[in-house]
């Protein structure tokens, strides 16, 4: 049974991925996250040369598998967490000289790139723990060519107060209070999904999780 210390530390650890447990959480990430991962990837259609961003790619054990979707297409990861950082850029340390990968830091607020550098970026989630999420988006407009995706997976609000540890730190949205945020945006709403499958809970257990793909176009 985990007591509300142990909650905050997962909730924290969510957030930030650090030290020892750091390593271990960014493993179960991958895990729990990695459906999620493809069905957002799978919305972008990725084509040959193409450079995508992904914001939070945690131990980048996914980075390969859209490597590979089709030739010449050139990654970068931005992550709060110099841990996961650190972890994907061992991970995926043969794309690194190449350039066909890049790993990088940022304060989770600004995107530390030229306006219209990226044909998409991805996201999965990380929306709950965006301090200022207009102020993001609009970076991530910014940085988009024109005709550029943003795929953004999340967690449905009614999935996630399901968790314990939700309650430190996490903001939660559902579709509705999704499509007002990105109301305040330049984005275009194209495509939105509501999707299901099965994970474990932290006790073990198999639990049904419901989440949103949603495609933003610029």
């Amino acid at each position: 049974m985990l007591d509300e210390k142990d909650l905050m530390e997962i909730a924290a650890q969510l957030r930030m991925p650090e030290g020892e447990n750091g390593l271990s959480m960014g493993n179960s990430m991958h895990e729990k996250n990695i459906a999620m991962t493809r069905h957002a990837v799978g919305k972008l259609n990725l084509q040959k040369g193409q450079t995508i961003l992904e914001l939070g790619h945690g131990n980048g054990g996914h980075v390969k598998s859209i490597l590979d979707i089709a030739p010449g297409l050139k990654y970068v990861g931005l992550e709060v967490s110099n841990e996961m950082k650190k972890q994907a850029s061992q991970m995926n340390r043969m794309y690194l000289p190449h350039g066909n990968a890049d790993f990088k830091l940022y304060n989770g607020l600004e995107i530390p790139f030229n306006e219209k550098t990226f044909d998409h970026v991805l996201t999965v989630n990380t929306l709950y723990f965006w301090e200022k999420p207009y102020q993001l988006l609009e970076e991530i407009y910014k940085v988009l060519k024109p005709g550029g995706k943003l795929s953004i997976c999340f967690a449905d609000e009614s999935f996630m107060k399901t968790l314990p540890f939700t309650k430190y730190g996490f903001e939660l949205y559902n579709l509705e209070r999704f499509g007002k945020l990105v109301g305040k945006t330049e984005f275009n709403i194209v495509e939105s999904s509501k999707n299901k499958d099965i994970v474990k809970s932290k006790a073990g257990d198999e639990v049904l999780r419901i989440y949103h793909t949603i495609i933003l176009e610029k």
